[in-house]
């Protein structure tokens, strides 16, 4: 029997993972009740998936640690899937309003995935004021790479009201224990293709990290120190966080955002950075907390080449500037688009740069005794970090959804945060419109509705300037008469 060892990157999401900082992400999205539905839509919704679940590997596959835990874990099949565990039910207590199931789905995400089980779990969320039912879900990040995620969308969603059919599994999936001899034979040959694997790598690495220190240099000569723009400025965000959770969510019409976009001749993913970063120029002046520099975003970049379709999770996250020091909605896309220019001009190196994988012997105790360290130490509360919060745009479908015949009307992120990064904005794209997921500590950010409210505030500013530069803007010639001039969809 053949095991598949965990990357070391997918692996690192187990080794950091303490009560505090949760490495599962998730989702909430909302359905229309089917027409044909007489009561709960919790037996249906397990009915659907006990019949597609070997269509996705994640749905049936567990962790088997190593033998004193001397390197990464395996996965290995589970056997029979506890579905009443997997898939549970909630109700909405009356009015069942929108920031009573926020408030639930911070409650459900601040509790920890079973490691003895696969590492997957939904909710089934009914008793809305609106009649809808919420479909809540979490799995473990080291269980969802890029792969897995389209595997279990794929898996469980179709695209019409009546359910696709789906041929029978092959075979039972059966648990097998694997031996202690199988396991670790296959540690000290995972562990010996990692080291043969990072010596190959070792001349581009030393190439990029020759050119990082270079350009390092370069700014610590020019500025006779060390630059400011290395490290972000320090804010509410930047410590040491608990294990509370408050949740919100953002809608915006993607139509309107690809207006203002191509008015703004800047990209989407432009655009969404500049939204966030109005508010949170204006959350933090509210508190007056603003810092006189600007604030930093980690943004997710995704390390694969074009084609690449190699399993584990191979993205890191490089910091860009959102420009909060400026003033104007104009100005702080102007450095928001300088910023990301650095960030794509920089893939190149830090593909090269930063391992995805690494040798598993000893790594468990490792890098559990250093998240351990970081959080009894308190650390994030004395040294500064490059970034103040993560903000990561993921497109998704254009076209409606369907779960056991239920149509899918929002699909909201539910991601990560950590100790120093205390705010995550997760943006999903679906179905016409963009859906922001915001997640944060609860002690960190107490009024996370504040800034949703800053968020609608800010793409009306950016419309408000793109308006305001289109009917200033000189004809070119042949062009039509600005009075003439066609409004953009």
């Amino acid at each position: 029997m053949a095991l598949k060892s965990l990357s070391g990157l997918d692996a690192g999401f187990l080794y950091i993972e303490t009560p505090e900082t949760l490495m599962h992400v998730g989702s909430l999205c909302s359905f229309e009740r089917p027409s044909d539905l007489r009561g709960p839509f919790l037996p249906r919704v397990r009915r659907h998936i006990a019949g597609r679940m070997h269509l996705a590997p994640i749905f049936n596959r567990r962790l088997a640690l190593m033998p004193l835990d001397l390197g990464h874990p395996v996965w290995v099949e589970a056997g029979k899937v506890d579905l009443e565990y997997h898939i549970q039910g909630a109700r909405l207590p009356k009015p069942g309003s929108e920031r009573q199931l926020e408030a639930l789905v911070a409650k459900l995400h601040a509790q920890p995935l079973d490691r003895e089980r696969p590492l997957w779990q939904f909710t089934v969320i009914e008793g809305l004021a609106d009649g809808q039912v919420a479909l809540y879900s979490k799995v473990h990040h080291a269980a969802l790479d890029g792969q897995a995620g389209v595997a279990l969308a794929q898996a469980i969603l179709d695209l019409g009201p009546v359910p696709r059919a789906v041929p029978p599994p092959h075979e039972a999936h059966r648990a097998r224990a694997p031996s202690r001899r199988l396991m670790l034979g296959t540690l000290f040959s995972n562990s010996l293709a990692q080291y043969v694997k990072l010596v190959r790598a070792v001349p581009s690495a030393v190439r990029a990290a020759a050119g990082a220190a270079v350009s390092l240099t370069d700014k610590i000569v020019a500025k006779r120190g060390l630059p400011d723009d290395l490290m972000a400025p320090r804010t509410r965000f930047n410590t040491q966080i608990g294990a509370t959770r408050a949740f919100a969510t953002c809608t915006l019409p993607l139509r309107d955002f690809k207006a203002v976009a191509a008015a703004c001749e800047a990209t989407i993913n432009d655009l969404l950075l500049a939204t966030c970063s109005g508010a949170l120029r204006q959350y933090l002046a509210g508190h007056r907390e603003l810092p006189k520099r600007s604030l930093v975003a980690a943004v997710p970049l995704s390390l694969r080449e074009a084609g690449e379709s190699a399993a584990g999770n191979q993205v890191t996250m490089l910091p860009c500037a959102l420009g909060t020091d400026q003033k104007t909605p104009r100005a702080r896309l102007a450095a928001i688009q300088a910023g990301m220019n650095k960030v794509k001009g920089a893939k190149s190196s830090f593909r090269d740069l930063i391992p995805t994988d690494y040798p598993s012997l000893g790594s468990p105790w490792l890098m559990s005794g250093l998240a351990q360290l970081y959080a009894r130490t308190r650390l994030a509360d004395r040294i500064p970090l490059p970034a103040n919060l993560v903000i990561s745009n993921v497109p998704g479908p254009p076209v409606p959804l369907y779960l056991a015949g239920a149509r899918m009307t929002t699909y909201f992120p539910v991601s990560i945060v950590v100790h120093g990064l205390a705010l995550n904005i997760t943006v999903h794209s679906y179905d016409g419109n963009l859906h922001l997921g915001l997640i944060a500590c609860r002690k960190n950010v107490p009024d996370l509705q504040k800034l949703v409210a800053a968020l609608y505030e800010s793409f009306d500013e950016l419309k408000a300037m793109a308006a305001s530069e289109l009917s200033t803007a000189t004809p070119r010639p042949g062009a039509r008469a600005a009075g003439k001039r066609r409004k953009p969809r």
